[in-house]
């Protein structure tokens, strides 16, 4: 005995969307891991200041009359982060919207420029580009390199906040670095709170 038609039609159009998401995750995947390979540009997309350590003679006098800031377009690739002891690789894209977090971690607007001086803010995906960040520990290196500058940071300080604590992404009166990203990182749907990492500029040197 064959079975109702509509059975059939159910069946066929849930195979169907099962095809199309696989084909959709697919894509994904495949536009996330050929941006995360490309390489950072010798040109750099936007201008920035000079990032000051503290105790750099004349810091003010130079960061208030440094070159204006040149916005990038939105998903333009910055540069790149690396935790070494993470095996932990990916771009910096300008924007911290959907489009631009499926292919890597994004700038978050409204905060200094990767760069500049402040609290540079710097989002990511849990179950991506920032899921080995659950192995972290404090003291650990973390690398940002941009088209004219490698700086090195130092993780001092990683906690879980909720997601309107955004008191973590306030100005800083010296270079800070940090990422943001959802917790717990095993939980199943839209997790309910964030995992903060801060990390404070170290080290920097021109890129040969």
């Amino acid at each position: 005995m064959t079975g109702q038609p509509w059975l059939r039609w159910i069946e066929r159009g849930l195979l169907a969307s099962g095809v199309a998401l696989g084909v959709w995750c697919a894509v994904v995947l495949i536009e996330a891991r050929f941006y995360n390979s490309l390489p950072v540009p010798d040109a750099a997309p936007l201008v920035v200041t000079q990032t000051l350590l503290p105790g750099d003679a004349d810091s003010k006098s130079k960061s208030a009359h440094g070159p204006v800031v040149a916005a990038p377009a939105q998903g333009a690739m910055l540069g790149r982060i690396e935790i070494p002891s993470l095996h932990l690789s990916t771009v910096v894209l300008e924007g911290s919207d959907d489009a631009t977090l499926s292919r890597g971690s994004g700038h978050i607007e409204d905060t200094p420029f990767p760069g500049e001086p402040g609290n540079v803010g710097i989002a990511g995906h849990r179950d991506t580009v920032f899921r080995p960040l659950r192995r972290l520990h404090l003291g650990e290196e973390l690398v940002l390199t941009m088209p004219d500058r490698i700086y090195r940071y130092r993780i001092r300080k990683a906690f879980i906040v909720g997601p309107d604590d955004v008191y973590v992404l306030d100005p800083t009166d010296h270079p800070t670095l940090t990422l943001v990203t959802c917790y717990p990182f095993e939980f199943v749907g839209h997790a309910p709170k964030r995992f903060i990492v801060q990390a404070d500029l170290v080290e920097q040197d021109a890129r040969k």
